[in-house]
């Protein structure tokens, strides 16, 4: 690869800005599913939020020995604190005025969403004389993740569309919320599966440390087709909609049955997290 393509890859994927602007591409997902015009503060908001605590947890997160580890994203990070840090500053310096021209209702959630992704890493319980964060919780990593996700990407827009008088249903905000939320767990799984030995030492609870990594794989697929189901409920019928994100499900599945510990972070960070955007490019070319 290219000297300057591979640094210009590592910064758009280490320093968050490529998942960062997937969770502006689900949230645009989530306005074209509602057939209403996106509201360019929801989707700032989004993309400042995402940035700020994803880089933030690598900034929390303090490996023994960064010389030795394996991820070329830890790698980055760290040789790149600085920078890191910078960006994250940056990052959260627009969210408190964007955050003030949202409904209070809006305010309010997002506290309690920063709440709970500040607390993910640090180590704020105690067990026996040993500190654990949430994270630490048996089966509670990819729930936590999902949740944050699909409340962010879909209760958010809904929550400011009713300052334009534009109401959604209940039934509908929860089968929005439930798509979102088994679709993330389902492409957040592989990065569990890829670090199954890993989490192991580090006495993580993830899906694949406790079942196994073919029960694991099995599980991710069952999301998906949990996904069409509440999506097909969601539209009513086999519309545009569905159809072109059927076939964005059916390219998910393919990347992750593809996907194993030896695939380099690459695969994971692109193509993985990159479905994200894909969705949203697929209903936008064929709805």
């Amino acid at each position: 690869m290219n000297k300057l393509i591979r640094k210009s890859l590592d910064f758009l994927l280490f320093s968050n800005v490529f998942i960062a602007l997937c969770a502006v591409a689900q949230g645009l997902l989530c306005y074209r599913l509602l057939k209403v015009e996106p509201d360019k503060l929801v989707l700032g908001v989004l993309f400042c939020s995402t940035l700020a605590m994803y880089n933030y947890s690598i900034l929390l997160s303090k490996p023994t020995d960064l010389q030795y580890s394996a991820l070329r994203c830890a790698q980055w990070g760290f040789s790149h604190r600085r920078l890191t840090a910078t960006i994250t500053l940056l990052a959260i310096l627009p969210i408190m005025p964007l955050a003030f021209f949202l409904a209070l209702s809006s305010q309010i959630l997002l506290f309690i969403l920063a709440l709970i992704s500040f607390a993910y890493n640090l180590p704020l319980f105690r067990f026996e004389q040993k500190k654990f964060g949430l994270r630490n919780i048996p089966g509670i990593k990819f729930l936590l993740i999902s949740l944050v996700w699909s409340l962010s990407c879909v209760l958010l827009p809904i929550l400011e569309l009713e300052k334009q008088q534009i109401f959604i249903t209940v039934a509908d905000t929860i089968l929005l919320i439930a798509a979102e939320l088994v679709f993330i767990a389902a492409i957040t799984i592989p990065f569990d599966i890829r670090d199954l030995f890993q989490d192991k030492e580090d006495e993580l609870k993830t899906i694949p440390v406790r079942f196994g990594e073919k029960k694991a794989y099995r599980f991710c697929f069952t999301l998906l087709s949990c996904y069409l189901t509440l999506l097909y409920l969601f539209t009513g019928n086999f519309n545009a909609d569905f159809i072109a994100l059927a076939f964005s499900v059916l390219l998910a599945g393919w990347i992750i049955f593809k996907s194993n510990w030896e695939k380099n972070e690459y695969y994971y960070f692109l193509y993985i997290d990159g479905i994200m955007i894909i969705q949203y490019l697929f209903i936008a070319t064929i709805s």
